[in-house]
């Protein structure tokens, strides 16, 4: 392939090779149970563990709970984690494979397959979220002020960015352990830094000024706002806006570094 249908390659978009490339992932998808129950299982189980460790914990009259306030935030975070190990690991299955070196010499671009994914698999965080949040605002009693529409698009939105830095990183691993190695890289210090343990207002300098590039910290932010406001703020757009952003960027990077193989 030369150079310059290499680039042709990497911008070009059919909206029909988008559709059966993501159609074709849903049906792997369908046929791999393990994976259907970590998506829609594991969230909602791990949102459980945090009610059963707060639900006693006292609450001073006229504030939240723990669990109310936390586990809001956590509708955010762990959707994004699991789509970006799910998405990571199954992109590199691809190249491992063969599958995608197969892909690649048939009219389909880097983009209309990472776009194919991104769809697939937000089809699948959007389940996702719906199942997760009517869990716990059902079954874990979570209480949220604002519209609870606004945190599933929040949730969705941050399960899609997930699924962006997923294909992003299987770009730049060979291994499936090397794909599990960049959780550290990329997820942890956004999960440190994106407000949930401390206040951005609260951090030093340095940290404040890293914490504001991490899309997570606005996806925090966003669910914050959901959480304490019974309308929709201007600040809940601008954050959701910044996630979307985020992940359109990580995906025309991903399809910009996107190897046909492993080797």
């Amino acid at each position: 392939m030369t150079a310059a249908r290499e680039r042709r390659s990497t911008i070009h978009v059919s909206p029909r090779l988008t559709a059966a490339t993501a159609g074709r992932v849903l049906r792997q998808l369908r046929h791999d149970h393990r994976t259907i129950a970590m998506l829609l299982v594991l969230p909602s189980l791990l949102l459980g563990l945090l009610y059963l460790l707060w639900k006693d914990v006292p609450t001073l009259p006229g504030q939240a709970s723990v669990f109310d306030r936390v586990g809001l935030t956590m509708l955010g975070i762990f959707p994004f984690v699991v789509m970006f190990l799910v998405t990571s690991i199954a992109m590199l299955r691809e190249r491992t494979s063969g599958t995608l070196e197969r892909l690649l010499t048939t009219p389909l671009a880097r983009l209309d397959l990472l776009l194919g994914y991104g769809l697939a698999f937000g089809l699948a965080a959007a389940s996702q979220a719906l199942v997760t949040v009517g869990i716990a605002t059902t079954v874990y009693g979570l209480d949220v002020t604002g519209s609870i529409a606004l945190v599933v698009l929040i949730a969705v939105a941050d399960a899609v960015l997930g699924v962006a830095l997923g294909l992003l990183a299987s770009a730049f691993a060979r291994t499936e352990f090397q794909a599990v190695q960049f959780m550290p890289v990329i997820v942890l210090p956004q999960f440190f830094l994106c407000g949930l343990l401390v206040p951005v207002d609260r951090m030093d300098g340095w940290l404040q000024a890293i914490s504001n590039v991490l899309p997570l910290t606005y996806a925090v932010e966003a669910l914050q706002e959901v959480g304490w406001s019974a309308t929709a703020t201007a600040t809940m757009w601008t954050d959701v806006a910044v996630v979307a952003g985020a992940a359109v960027l990580a995906l025309a990077l991903a399809a910009a570094t996107l190897r046909r193989r492993t080797s």
